[in-house]
């Protein structure tokens, strides 16, 4: 690998793209579409939102074949990392897209900790090294599965700082990862995860495994402490944007079954969909989901190009879309009736990870909070 071709192959951090350029693109391009077809159809074969409930109450509901064939048969885990390192050199519109499919089958998989939050996170650091570029190309082949060990609830606003006695809790997919890259004060490390003490914790979400990492001593050193700084926020930025689009899926599935099932469901002869009252529920659903995925999309184009303001169109999907997510699998719950409320049927599944997508990679007052500061809007 030549070092100049690795360095000038790293895409632009966040908001760092000189001077503006046209609008924002939120259409789907034919290459995307395509993609979508792909995800679509292999989740649909092997899965099956059915078949989850059964599976999450094992405390492992990683389906290895289902991640292999993502990351190694379509490309996924390399979708962000270029291919001069190894990656299919995509974009966050790619990634954005992908995760949009996951979302829609609840589907667990480390696509957003591994393709998207840890990939960003070593890419932000010096990949002419060697040690960050194998572990790139490593991850980008979906051989490795890499975690940063900060908390899932962490925002990119404010990074949490690493913890004295070396103990993180909530970290996402901690489970599935091979590596650890752990912030010390000292700057990143990379640890391997059977190096370290990795303790499942019991989640609302049982799609997205927490555990408590620590003992994560030793390891590779990759960054000092004020790149490992900007690198974790770098990563976490990229994963707060593209998990708009994750809980876009979400309120796209929820909408789409209830609407099927209160087209189906009879009640005094008639479709319960025919109601008034439920009809304007959903209208008003459909409205807020063609929103969110405005939202989605203007952040995952942001990323894509690098634009100046791509704080401001994370901070806005942040706001905004897991609030939507919600509101959908309410409904969805809601207007199912008693079948929502039993184990087997999969809508509570679909509330669970609209629920913890709310607060994970921070709240939607945070990234209020974040967007009034960005734009001199003082909140009240």
């Amino acid at each position: 690998m030549n070092p100049e071709t690795a360095e000038t192959a790293r895409p632009p951090a966040p908001g760092t793209a000189p001077g503006p350029g046209p609008g924002p693109d939120l259409l789907y391009s034919d290459t995307e579409t395509a993609l979508r077809a792909s995800v679509r159809a292999l989740l649909d074969d092997r899965a099956d939102p059915a078949g989850l409930p059964a599976r999450a109450e094992t405390g492992d509901p990683y389906d290895a074949g289902v991640w292999r064939a993502l990351a190694t048969d379509i490309g996924v885990a390399g979708l962000l990392v270029p291919e001069a390192l190894g990656g299919q050199g995509a974009s966050h519109r790619e990634a954005a897209v992908v995760l949009e499919e996951l979302g829609r089958a609840v589907t667990p998989a480390p696509v957003l900790t591994s393709s998207v939050i840890a990939t960003e996170t070593l890419l932000a650091l010096d990949t002419r090294r060697a040690e960050v570029a194998g572990l790139l190309a490593a991850v980008a082949t979906g051989r490795t599965v890499a975690a940063v060990a900060v908390p899932l609830v962490a925002d990119p606003y404010t990074p949490p700082p690493p913890p004295a006695d070396g103990r993180i809790t909530g970290v996402a997919d901690a489970l599935a990862a091979d590596v650890l890259l752990v912030p010390r004060p000292d700057g990143l490390y990379a640890v391997g995860a059977a190096d370290a003490l990795i303790e499942p914790l019991t989640a609302l979400d049982l799609t997205r495994p927490l555990a408590t990492v620590s003992r994560a001593t030793g390891g590779t050193r990759l960054a000092g402490p004020a790149e490992t700084g900007r690198a974790v926020r770098r990563g976490l930025l990229a994963g707060a944007g593209l998990l708009a689009s994750e809980q876009l899926g979400v309120a796209e599935w929820c909408l789409e079954r209830t609407v099927r099932h209160t087209r189906e469901r009879r009640q005094f002869n008639r479709p319960v969909g025919s109601f008034q009252a439920l009809k304007h529920r959903m209208a008003r659903l459909w409205l807020d989901l063609v929103s969110a995925r405005a939202a989605a999309r203007n952040a995952a184009d942001a990323l894509a190009g690098g634009a100046p303001d791509t704080a401001v169109a994370i901070a806005v999907a942040g706001a905004y879309v897991s609030d939507v997510a919600v509101r959908a699998a309410e409904a969805c719950v809601q207007l199912h009736g008693g079948i929502a409320m039993t184990w087997e049927y999969p809508a509570h599944l679909y509330l669970k990870r609209a629920k913890s997508g709310q607060i994970a990679l921070g709240s939607p007052g945070r990234h209020r909070a974040e967007l009034a500061a960005l734009v001199s809007l003082p909140m009240p």
